[in-house]
């Protein structure tokens, strides 16, 4: 069967959702801010342009919220043709490995010795892990070829938000790996009474995952958010 490289239709009924998300999702679409992300979209699709991920809500229909063990946090889809899947760093089979995900693979391997995945099967496609429990949350959902950050401010961010609201507010201690300063001002979302674990470093990109002053290489998130998960039966 024909899988689309970019989003061809602008109607949230197309985009599957786990069951545990659909009130949520349902909610925020049918609200003001809602449908006019979805006109918003109409438009552009009219326009000629090409967006991507082919299914923005990815995530949500891989992971449902009673699934959540991790959520990782990203800014938005990637922007080439062919890259991104709806996950947050992950990018589709068959396809190189942008730097930001290198270095994913590269603390991972540090951190707790895993191997890089082989390539280019399986490649950078991170779907294994959001069918383990891991919540792979761009917090725009949408993005136009070549134009990085083209849909921030468009209205994904109060459903992200709510996505992550809907998971710190729940009753089991999730993981939130917060990278780089875009995540992190996510935190206030986060109760603080709720035995999560919040770690924050720089983002992965070449730019910043050295620098102080928390770089991602030498972070050792892998590691406690193990820990984390054994400690609570996971």
């Amino acid at each position: 069967m024909f899988a689309p490289a970019q989003l061809m239709s602008a109607q949230a009924a197309d985009w599957p959702v786990a069951d545990g998300w659909i009130a949520l999702v349902r909610a925020f679409f049918e609200g003001e801010r809602g449908r006019s992300l979805l006109e918003f979209l109409g438009q552009r699709l009219a326009a000629g342009a090409i967006i991507f991920p082919p299914q923005p809500l990815r995530a949500l229909q891989l992971t449902g919220p009673e699934a959540v063990r991790v959520v990782i946090l990203g800014q938005d889809p990637y922007h080439g043709r062919g890259q991104a899947e709806g996950l947050a760093f992950s990018v589709a089979p068959g396809v190189a490995l942008p730097p930001s995900l290198r270095n994913i693979f590269k603390e991972l391997q540090r951190d707790l010795g895993t191997p890089w995945p082989a390539f280019p099967v399986p490649g950078g496609s991170l779907a294994h892990w959001a069918s383990h429990g891991v919540l792979l949350l761009n917090t725009c959902l949408t993005v136009e070829e070549g134009q990085p950050a083209s849909h921030a401010g468009k209205g994904w961010e109060q459903l992200t938000d709510a996505v992550i609201r809907h998971v710190a507010e729940g009753g089991r201690p999730v993981v939130f790996m917060l990278w780089g300063s875009h995540a992190q001002a996510k935190r206030a979302l986060i109760p603080a009474d709720r035995g999560h674990l919040v770690l924050c470093a720089n983002h992965p990109s070449p730019l910043s995952a050295l620098r102080p002053p928390v770089p991602f290489i030498g972070c050792g998130h892998f590691g406690q958010a193990q820990a984390f998960r054994q400690q609570h039966g996971y």
